[in-house]
């Protein structure tokens, strides 16, 4: 396997033939630059509704700043990191990349981002501080953390009614216990039939961090608190996966859903075989176009503790790329207060800017559900924020999902799991 890391460090030796081999991508611009006017690239990923928004925003910075055009490279998510990573190796990084903030720890590590304190940083005392955290590194922020997005529970209210369940929680304090949502499983199975179990879990196709949930739950963490050594081996990571391991042997979820699936439990849920799905606020656009049947949302259940998981991403600028001073002030523009929250409401993502997290948002789609993610969100702490954007949690995501695959489908017990657990951690701690 490559090493990300070497990749990054590796210098600029492979030019053009490297980026020969990078994944294709559809460009987002108008035609040629204008003389004296600078042109930045913007490597991004995005659905339909991110990138409507994202063009937005775009013809809004170059309506304020006529001297800078933005054209931007639309990347398959699947294809991101071998983009940017290849661009970096061959001494031609984009002046601004969409990264998720799982990955941003192997950039910052890798001193190949621009260092926003003049701008991002000078506004430090206006983001939720959590999140803040995650692009910053020895108090220097490295990215805007641009919006972030978080699970929580939709559900069939079909299903609901067949199945007898009218006490449904709103807010966090009404949220189900551990067992409270055993049981409502149990029920729903008596009504479902066999195309359709009770829920689908969002860890699939990348996603393996989001089983971190029930860990913080259950009070137990990943990593120690100096971020250096797994913590995982403990009485709550057992909990965690004893748990979760009953979504497979209760048939409370289908075993082709687990953390090596690559189909989104949103579309899951949109194509009927799951009567509650826990997924992004994010999501909701295409769930929305999608599902021929009514549903409503829940707040994630708790037991210990309320928990939920750090989605979203962040917008960053290449420190050695050839308009650093451009991407600073783009970087700028999309942290404004009025900018984060047009985006935020066209995309069903929640802001990291803390007057608009007091402000109610007038979200596009289903704005009824959007108030309990936006609820969920204040579950994350800044310790958990740190636990999940360390340079090595890309390879930690990914060794999460092979361990995690063993105790659900593989019949590994829940000791042997989370040693398994902390050992591969550990090893990609190195």
């Amino acid at each position: 396997m490559i090493d990300r890391r070497s990749l990054l460090l590796g210098g600029a030796g492979l030019g053009a033939a490297a980026l020969g081999g990078c994944a294709g991508f559809t460009g987002q611009g108008g035609g040629e630059a204008s003389r004296g006017q600078t042109t930045l690239t913007f490597v991004n990923w995005s659905g339909d509704a991110e990138k409507a928004a994202s063009d937005a925003l775009i013809s809004r910075f170059e309506e304020a700043n006529p001297d800078i055009r933005v054209e931007t490279q639309t990347v398959p998510y699947a294809d991101i990191s071998t983009n940017i990573d290849s661009r970096f190796q061959a001494g031609d990084p984009p002046d601004l990349f969409r990264v998720s903030y799982i990955d941003i720890g192997l950039y910052t590590s890798q001193g190949v981002l621009l260092d926003l304190s003049e701008t991002i940083g000078a506004r430090a005392g206006e983001f939720v501080p959590g999140l803040y955290e995650a692009v910053v590194v020895d108090q220097v922020p490295y990215g805007v953390p641009h919006q972030i997005d978080t699970t929580a529970v939709l559900y069939r209210t079909d299903a609901f009614e067949a199945a007898g369940i009218t006490d449904v929680p709103t807010g966090l304090e009404q949220a189900w216990s551990w067992a409270e949502l055993a049981e409502v499983a149990e029920r729903l199975k008596g009504v479902t039939g066999a195309d359709q179990y009770p829920f689908v879990y969002n860890w699939q196709a990348a996603g393996a961090y989001r089983w971190l949930s029930w860990l913080f739950q259950a009070g137990g963490r990943l990593l120690t608190r100096g971020l250096d050594a797994a913590a995982v081996a403990s009485d709550e990571g057992r909990r965690a996966v004893e748990f979760t391991q009953r979504f497979f042997t209760e048939e409370w979820v289908a075993r082709n859903t687990s953390t090596q699936a690559t189909t989104y439990a949103s579309d899951e849920f949109v194509a009927g075989t799951a009567a509650m799905a826990f997924v992004g606020d994010f999501s909701l656009p295409t769930i929305d176009t999608g599902a021929d049947f009514e549903y409503g949302v829940l707040p994630m259940p708790r037991d210990v503790e309320a928990a939920s998981d750090l989605g979203g991403n962040a917008v960053v600028a290449a420190a050695d790329g050839p308009n650093t001073g451009a991407a600073a002030r783009f970087c700028a523009f999309i942290a404004e207060e009025e900018q984060m929250r047009r985006y935020c409401e066209a995309t069903g993502q929640l802001p990291t800017l803390t007057a608009l997290t007091e402000t109610e948002l007038a979200f596009e789609v289903r704005p009824d559900l959007m108030p309990t993610f936006v609820e969920q969100a204040t579950t994350l702490t800044a310790e958990q924020v740190r636990q999940v954007t360390v340079p090595a949690f890309g390879r930690i995501n990914a060794l999460l999902g092979e361990e995690l695959e063993q105790a659900f489908l593989g019949g590994r017990d829940a000791a042997a799991t989370v040693d398994a657990l902390a050992a591969a951690v550990d090893g990609a701690l190195g």
